[in-house]
């Protein structure tokens, strides 16, 4: 491990408790200051409630769309035979509550794993110093954050005036914030960013959406499962315009025929209230209206008032830390994680980043990041789960490949269960058979694309993949239905 024994973390979401049970567990003295509580953002306000919030349209979803076909009668004499795609209803203020419900005991989990190891937690802002000290060390000065409270987590401690720490290394790993149109400012009650949805007690009536990204769309599909009408706004000629276009297109589709306004092409300049009304109104001139209005546009890192700069940190223009394959910084004895790093918006990638800084500090053997091997997820309904290379890279000549893709409606498994709409997508190379990528549009997709990520990360072929036995009738099977069409095609190629 060397000399090198303090540890200060700013930051407690997933970058941040994961390096320090790392750190803790290889003897470090660690420190971590956290504003929020454990968890972070992704257990408090975003990944955890959203998918929580997910869960209840899933269901909802789900029998909406199959109870029929699949020969359940409904016997409730509060059912409207008008209106046969809505036999359920949703109480939003009970779901709000099981969300956050959820997110703290999620948080107070955290926090008791890591007060275990023996992390000391401190509530409070961290702003690093500039300079070093003797042996290279770094200051850094924790302010309370004056509101007497001890956090989400409810077992940090909160330092009566201002502490300064001495580390042999500081990780910073403080996420981000929601962006926002300035002529859209989020009012807590018709205008709303993704951290406010869960303070809503009643369902929104008329929900305007503006960005079709993966937050905006992931919106967009549990409201319109759970009743409301939406309208989603997205400045591009598709949602999800950074994902697998096969998988966006199926995507808006279902949101059309589920009902929902796909408004494309389409850029919000401004949100205002209007009595109990928001009217939002376009770039083109026009202006659209509804109860309620979410800005989902992106993104900010949290790295302002941080002393980053001054303390020799690189930031990108978007204000987002430069880092290296193992999370160092420009700075000496500065690593960072997670969302304030923009590298991959995912817990799972802010989590190894955290874990690949302390190897690296402390002298362990440490894997350089390989986002190729990252699977990454879009909680819609369907689901759309993509791993390693893409569509775009193999369009644009910067990946060599082939690639077969499978529609679901061909499986046994998704006949069974009234699954129409997804399909498996594999990526190889042509003189190999390597599987270097993967799309999976389907329910459950965040499960399927596993066997996917295991092939890419250890590059197996299509011919070891269409080898392997998968049960019958199930999902899976189309995986290996897709190696088995990869295969044939390499076989013949070589023959």
């Amino acid at each position: 491990m060397g000399y090198v024994t303090r540890i200060v973390i700013i930051g407690g979401g997933p970058g941040g408790y994961e390096a320090a049970l790392v750190a803790a567990q290889l003897g470090a003295e660690v420190t971590v200051v956290d504003c929020d509580g454990l968890g972070g953002a992704s257990v408090l306000t975003d990944c955890v409630p959203s998918k929580t919030l997910i869960a209840t349209a899933e269901v909802m979803t789900n029998f909406d769309s199959s109870y029929e076909e699949l020969g359940i009668r409904v016997e409730d004499s509060t059912h409207d035979p008008d209106d046969p795609a809505r036999v359920v209803g949703v109480d939003l203020g009970k779901v709000n509550r099981r969300v956050k419900r959820l997110a703290l005991a999620q948080s107070h989990d955290i926090a008791a794993s890591v007060t275990r190891a023996g992390v000391r937690v401190l509530r409070g802002r961290g702003r690093v110093e500039p300079g070093q000290g003797p042996g290279g060390s770094r200051e850094v000065v924790v302010t309370p954050t004056g509101d007497g409270s001890s956090g989400a987590g409810g077992t940090s401690a909160q330092p009566a005036a201002e502490e300064r720490l001495t580390a042999d290394a500081v990780l910073v790993a403080t996420g981000g914030h929601p962006r926002e149109i300035p002529d859209a400012q989020p009012d807590g009650e018709r205008i709303l960013n993704w951290k406010q949805l869960y303070d809503l007690e009643e369902l929104p009536e008329e929900l305007i959406v503006v960005g079709s990204g993966v937050t905006g769309a992931e919106f967009a599909g549990a409201y319109r499962a759970l009743g409301s009408d939406v309208t989603l706004v997205s400045s591009r000629d598709r949602v999800l315009p950074g994902e697998d276009p096969d998988a966006a297109a199926v995507l808006e589709d279902v949101f059309r025929r589920r009902g929902m306004n796909v408004m494309s092409r389409s850029r919000a300049a401004s949100a205002k209230r209007v009595g109990d009304r928001v009217e939002v109104a376009l770039q083109d001139g026009r202006t659209i209206t509804g109860s309620h209005c979410l800005v989902a546009v992106g993104a900010v890192p949290n790295t302002s008032g941080m002393g980053l700069e001054e303390a020799g940190v690189r930031l990108k223009e978007s204000g987002h830390i430069w880092t290296d394959k193992v999370s160092r910084t420009s700075a000496p004895g500065i690593y960072a994680a997670g969302d304030c790093t923009g590298v991959f918006a995912l817990a799972s990638v802010a989590a190894m980043q955290g874990r690949i800084a302390m190897y690296h500090v402390l002298g362990e053997t440490v894997t350089a990041l390989n986002l190729k091997a990252v699977s990454a997820n879009v909680f819609t309904d369907p689901e759309i789960a993509t791993v390693g290379y893409s569509q775009a890279d193999v369009d644009s000549g910067r990946m060599d490949a082939w690639s077969v893709k499978l529609p679901l409606l061909r499986n046994p498994r998704a006949k069974m269960q009234g699954i129409r709409d997804g399909f498996v997508k594999l990526f190889c190379r042509p003189g190999t058979g390597i599987v270097v990528g993967g799309v999976v549009v389907a329910p459950r997709a965040s499960e399927l694309i596993h066997p996917i990520s295991v092939a890419v990360d250890n590059n197996l072929t299509v011919g070891q993949i269409a080898n392997t036995f998968t049960v019958y009738p199930s999902l899976t099977g189309s995986i290996g239905e897709v190696a088995r069409q990869l295969h044939t095609r390499k076989t013949a190629e070589d023959a």
